[in-house]
């Protein structure tokens, strides 16, 4: 008769091996997948004690716990060609139910919510702001919330480095859409640095000059310090910006962001005046003003344009002031934050999205508009020159050239057919961008980031 402690033991090797999917993981790893499969654990609480003791027990709920785990991990490994689950430390200044969330928290939730769904665990480090809860839970994420708006660089390093030493994570990825945090520094881990854009000098357009001067030579500083990582870059002018800049070309992923083209439709609603949208923060840097003097000039002859600027930010009271010294009264209408109902209705209706800032990672908002058959008028920047097909989707216009943008309004307004002409491309355009590829891309850059590994001298793969 098999003794109760040699049964235990058996039973432990069973579970370890049902759940050892991954070529050789530490035992740690091995346990903390275990762990995680039953939730996050209070402070002080022994996981692996407790663990045992239910695999000892024999729980029938355990066992199908267990066994649920291992039928859903072994289905995404033949469904999705997923080799494993890993754990990613996941760094961004905000997350998305910020007041200050924009283009970059879609894109990093959609990506990453989606990597979430297919089994991998992800924590996010963000920013707090007033009443914000210190943890939540986003899109299958745990998010941690340190600091606020202008004192997450003074907290999030040493949040990180906390978690770091605490948990057994894969990989690191930092998303450098503000003020770098050179987090690569403080681990051997495998780490990407996902970048949409790097402001350069055009931080100086929208900051004042001490702030700006802190922007442009931290991020001078990138290809140094972050040497030892991968990039992930969403369009194909931040990879050139990067390589620019020093950051081996070989090492960079271009991965298009996505578009929800099933929610993002067209319809029939255009409306019966040519009106044009912008929607987004309004920080100067986005150009505003350059589309607020083009409707100024636009409608001294052709009276009946208009131009909603849906969105919030810092630069709102100094744009409905230019507003009314153009002298176009309601013609401009500043709509402040909308609903995503609403922005689907807004963009739906347009004749043409405008967007003229000087640079962009990509203008999420113009393949929104895109999929719901709306033309976009951009200017030829970087960025925004991929989120745009001059003549097929939309126009680019020289950046700051008011007389251009003017023009392709009026060409527009006057012109129903090529509006239509121009949507249709649009949307075509617009189907062939998808989250999931977008998300699968992300998966497959991770996993060779982790298959080198932390890439110093003596160290193997990860």
């Amino acid at each position: 008769m098999q003794r109760p402690e040699t049964k235990a033991r058996a039973r432990a090797l069973q579970l370890l091996y049902a759940w050892d999917l991954s070529g050789r993981p530490s035992i740690e790893t091995v346990v903390a997948r275990l762990a995680n499969a039953y939730g996050h654990a209070p402070t002080g609480y022994d996981r692996g004690a407790d663990l045992a003791a239910q695999a000892i027990a024999g729980l029938p709920e355990f066992d199908r716990r267990v066994a649920a785990r291992v039928r859903e991990r072994r289905a995404r490994q033949r469904g999705a060609g997923v080799r494993r689950a890993v754990r990613i430390l996941l760094v961004n200044w905000n997350d998305r139910e910020n007041p200050y969330a924009g283009g970059a928290e879609i894109h990093l939730h959609e990506i990453f919510g989606r990597l979430a769904r297919r089994g991998h665990t992800i924590d996010l480090v963000a920013s707090g702001w007033p009443g914000a809860a210190p943890e939540a839970e986003l899109d299958g994420m745990r998010v941690r919330r340190y600091g606020g708006r202008y004192t997450f660089a003074l907290h999030a390093r040493g949040a990180v480095r906390r978690l770091l030493s605490a948990g057994s994570y894969d990989v690191v990825v930092e998303d450098i859409n503000k003020l770098p945090l050179f987090l690569a520094g403080l681990t051997d881990k495998p780490f990407s640095a996902l970048v949409p854009h790097l402001f350069g000098t055009t931080a100086f357009r929208e900051a004042s000059w001490p702030i700006a001067a802190v922007v442009w030579a931290a991020e001078r500083l990138i290809p140094g310090a972050y040497r030892r990582a991968w990039f992930h870059a969403i369009s194909e002018s931040t990879r050139d910006d990067l390589a620019r800049r020093g950051v081996p070309r070989e090492r960079i992923d271009v991965i298009h962001p996505g578009v929800d083209a099933a929610w993002y439709t067209p319809d029939a609603s255009r409306t019966r005046e040519p009106t044009f949208l912008y929607v987004g923060r309004l920080k100067r840097y986005k150009g505003v003003e350059i589309a607020l003097r083009a409707l100024a000039v636009a409608r001294r002859s052709r009276p009946d344009l208009f131009l909603d600027v849906a969105g919030q930010g810092d630069d709102r009271g100094r744009l409905e002031r230019l507003a009314r010294r153009l002298g176009l009264g309601p013609a401009a209408r500043f709509l402040g934050f909308v609903s995503d109902e609403e922005k689907r209705r807004l963009l739906r209706r347009s004749w043409g999205v405008v967007l003229a800032s000087p640079k962009e990672g990509w203008g999420i908002s113009n393949v929104e508009a895109a999929a719901c058959g709306t033309p976009a008028l951009a200017s030829d920047s970087p960025g925004l020159r991929e989120s745009v097909r001059d003549g097929e989707t939309g126009f680019l216009v020289p950046h700051g050239d008011v007389r251009a943008l003017t023009d392709r309004m009026l060409a527009l307004a006057g012109d129903p057919a090529l509006v239509s002409r121009l949507g249709a491309g649009a949307r075509a355009f617009a189907e062939r961008l998808s989250w999931e590829h977008a998300a699968e891309a992300t998966e497959a850059h991770l996993r060779r980031v982790i298959e080198s590994g932390g890439e110093r001298e003596g160290e193997g793969t990860v």
